[in-house]
């Protein structure tokens, strides 16, 4: 009697067991990472997962304003300079909310109209691209640009004069995603690279302007007011220091504000792109993919381009061995280039995505069928958590 009753015992055990694992696996939860805001919305859970798995495999590529305008051409349904160049658009869109403020200002600092911008950030997220969001964010203080270097952080953060000026600011880019709508009524996941490249003194956050406790009070703020008052949950927050050109790594952590309060590991890097040996960046950019991993984060080349790529065969000569030489590089998640802006509106070749009329452009094509890197036409669903097994 005591040995049925223990295979009886046994046998239920074993049916709770596996019918707990179905369950798990019906769920799509099993073995999900999770972004830093435990209340976010399922598609921003859902890419955040979804990102950190395919960084595996692939580096995805994107572009600054890509639908914006181009080289030539400014404000026209459907152009992209990266789709003409590559028959793709890019997988990972990126958008900048400088001049955003509680004035009736109705373009960015690019002059990119708001309500033409959120049309293309809907657009680009409807055929499953990843939207960016950085922020060249005015002079809290002076009232004047990003660049005016006149130390501002202490003014804004709690108990800084500021402050309450500073949340205004801050309701407005809450207003603004939550404006960013799909389909189907859910709220737009995005990526969100608040007070960027401090370690280099060019804004008014930089590294000469801020000390390590002002910037990581001034980000655990951000973060807290927009998630926990605000109740913005279609956010993840990526940390991008710049890299001054070589394995300064204490310098990428004097200012972090803790994982609690990151998602992405983002770095952004310009001179490295430009005639310095990428088995160097390799490395660096391998560093970062280890770190990301190690604190359950997702790593990124969160801005980055050469102005006018004067070398016709930099997509595969230059930026394709930054990722291949040291195979830990290619954990990278994705790359973004900065924009292309319009010839006869700014008189000047600033761009950095090549365009179909320059030398570039067949490169770059080469670049984009490579196997490791990744456009929008090749993305699976990154809106949904699917069975994890």
């Amino acid at each position: 009697m005591v040995l049925i009753m223990k295979k009886t015992s046994l046998l239920f055990l074993c049916i709770f067991f596996l019918a707990a694992c179905d369950r798990s696996e019906e769920s799509g939860l099993k073995e999900v990472s999770l972004p830093i805001d435990k209340n976010a919305t399922e598609e921003t859970k859902a890419l955040f997962h979804n990102l950190k798995e395919l960084a595996k495999t692939n580096v995805l590529y994107g572009h600054q304003d890509d639908l914006a305008y181009g080289y030539s051409w400014w404000a026209e349904p459907g152009r992209s300079d990266v789709k003409e160049t590559t028959g793709s658009y890019p997988a990972v869109y990126g958008w900048d909310l400088g001049d955003i403020r509680q004035e009736d200002k109705t373009t960015n600092l690019d002059n990119i109209e708001w309500e033409n911008m959120k049309g293309w950030i809907k657009e680009g997220y409807s055929r499953g691209g990843i939207i960016t969001i950085s922020w060249h964010m005015n002079h809290p203080v002076t009232d004047g640009n990003t660049w005016d270097r006149t130390p501002a952080v202490a003014a804004i953060i709690p108990g800084g004069e500021q402050h309450e000026k500073f949340k205004t600011w801050l309701d407005t880019f809450a207003d603004f995603t939550q404006d960013l709508i799909g389909e189907e009524g859910e709220l737009i996941p995005v990526i969100f690279r608040p007070y960027h490249e401090h370690t280099g003194s060019w804004f008014w956050w930089g590294e000469e302007q801020t000390s390590v406790e002002e910037y990581i009070i001034l980000w655990r703020f951000t973060v807290e007011y927009l998630r926990d008052e605000k109740g913005v949950h279609n956010l993840l927050w990526a940390y991008s220091p710049d890299n001054q050109a070589g394995r300064e790594f204490e310098n990428y952590m004097k200012k972090y504000p803790g994982d609690e309060y990151v998602d992405i590991l983002g770095m952004d890097d310009y001179g490295s792109m430009d005639q310095r040996d990428p088995a160097e960046f390799s490395d660096e950019l391998a560093w970062l993919v280890e770190e990301a991993n190690k604190r359950g984060k997702i790593a990124a080349l969160s801005e980055t381009g050469v102005e006018s790529i004067p070398n016709p065969s930099w997509w595969t000569g230059q930026v394709l061995p930054a990722f291949e030489s040291n195979p830990k590089a290619k954990g990278v998640a994705y790359i973004l280039t900065w924009r292309n802006a319009n010839k006869e509106r700014e008189n000047r070749d600033h761009f950095y995505a090549s365009h179909p009329d320059h030398a570039s452009a067949p490169n770059m094509k080469e670049f984009r069928d490579t196997d490791l890197i990744m456009f929008e036409d090749e993305l699976p669903d990154l809106y949904t958590i699917k069975n994890s097994n």
